[in-house]
């Protein structure tokens, strides 16, 4: 496994109005994000929330799945929730938890479907998390992403994603984008197919 871990951030995070508010748990994010980071070989998966009673939501449908009936129809899923997840109340919890496990903190890595200057390509930043000179953890915002505040603290940022097509409308899912970026920065480059799909996408940036 890489020495990297992703956070899915629910406090604090923007509305569409940019307004800085707590957005609620869904169990489809928690599924989700825990499968693809277990795919790309990320040490864990931290479900940011201040909320108790949100955090009590996540440990009753992870203990369905670890420990209660749900791990003997889907024990894959079991399995991958209990290497997986880790539920804490804001970032430094999850800050301090890497640290305790790796010996440093870690990078922030945040990501952003808002443009902005400073961004580190993919390559580039994969090759430093792959290298795991340092430990990262990379931020996943939920609503309409991570605030500026947070965002302020990171040590990189990552380029939004977006397609071919120029057509105005740029809002993936978190799952969605979460997978997306895990496949670009810790994802089999090894095939020819691969290799010429990431040489275009290097050379189709700006």
């Amino acid at each position: 496994m890489f020495r990297s871990y992703i956070a899915l951030i629910h406090h604090p995070v923007v509305d569409r109005t940019g307004r800085e508010v707590t957005s609620s748990v869904t169990s489809l994010d928690m599924h989700d994000l825990a499968r693809a980071a277990r795919t790309y070989g990320i040490r864990g998966t931290f479900v940011v929330h201040p909320s108790a009673v949100q955090r009590r939501f996540v440990a009753h449908v992870t203990g369905h799945f670890v420990s209660g009936a749900g791990r003997r129809a889907h024990p894959e899923r079991g399995e991958t929730l209990d290497m997986q997840l880790n539920v804490v109340p804001d970032l430094d919890g999850a800050i301090e938890a890497i640290e305790a496990r790796e010996g440093e903190k870690p990078l922030l890595v945040g990501t952003s479907a808002r443009e902005g200057d400073g961004a580190t390509g993919y390559g580039e930043m994969g090759a430093l998390l792959r290298g795991g000179a340092r430990p990262g953890l990379i931020l996943f915002g939920t609503s309409w992403g991570l605030t500026p505040g947070v965002m302020d603290h990171l040590d990189f940022r990552l380029p939004p994603l977006r397609g071919r097509e120029v057509s105005g409308y740029n809002h993936l899912s978190v799952r969605a984008a979460a997978a997306v970026i895990l496949d670009r920065l810790f994802g089999d480059r090894e095939t020819p197919e691969a290799a010429a799909a990431e040489s275009f996408e290097e050379g189709a940036r700006p």
